[in-house]
């Protein structure tokens, strides 16, 4: 759990359909947490793997632009990215880092599919 979560408001919100998800990539969906304050969220869907499904800010931090939904799903080692489509900065799928500059973080929440629908825990 992200520590920007305050868990006493925080809990599962169906954010889309499973038709609406794209294999092998990204697409944004817009939340209203408890602050009040919407928020772009990037849903990436690997069908096949474990886990299938991430979801993590969809504004880059680097450049202050939302655009992660549209990036490039790379994999090495075992281990899922996204590249920003405009510097190309590497966002790991579980934990938000980026692999080039360590010290800058994506937001996560955790997210799930059940019986067709996307829930977004936040």
């Amino acid at each position: 759990m992200n520590a920007t979560h305050n868990l006493t408001e925080a809990r599962w919100h169906k954010v889309c359909q499973e038709e609406d998800l794209v294999a092998h990539s990204g697409v944004a969906v817009l939340i209203q947490p408890a602050s009040g304050v919407p928020q772009s969220v990037a849903l990436f869907w690997l069908p096949g793997q474990q886990p299938a499904l991430y979801a993590l800010a969809h504004l880059d931090p680097l450049i202050g632009v939302e655009v992660l939904a549209h990036g490039l799903l790379c994999e090495s080692g075992g281990v899922w990215s996204v590249a920003s489509p405009l510097y190309k900065q590497h966002f790991q799928l579980k934990d938000g880092r980026c692999l080039e500059q360590p010290d800058t973080c994506l937001q996560t929440w955790p997210v799930k599919l059940e019986e067709g629908q996307v829930w977004l825990y936040f």
